[in-house]
């Protein structure tokens, strides 16, 4: 698996479908506010990048919006049919 920095975090690639990551552009976009998030959803929507934070299923922070397990129900509500997206996962 790809390995990447973004706010000094560590980040596997866990998936990347369509091959659209790009570390340049999610570096530019990945605020400090997705520091406590356990993954990143990358999606692109009129060829701009979007981001969405997930938590692990056992994170005290956990919600039904943000719950790693909802992640193919919040592609498919959420995200362009057929959207190319990518799925970063924290290495703690």
């Amino acid at each position: 698996m790809k390995k990447v920095i973004l706010n000094h975090i560590e980040y596997e690639v866990v998936k990347d479908s369509h091959k659209v990551f790009s570390e340049t552009e999610t570096n530019e976009k990945c605020t400090d506010y997705f520091v406590s998030f356990d993954y990143i959803l990358g999606d692109y929507a009129y060829d701009k990048l979007r981001l969405k934070g997930f938590y692990d299923e056992n994170n005290p922070k956990v919600s039904k919006i943000n719950n790693i397990k909802d992640l193919d129900t919040y592609i498919e509500n959420y995200c362009a049919y057929g959207a190319k997206y990518f799925l970063l996962k924290k290495i703690k």
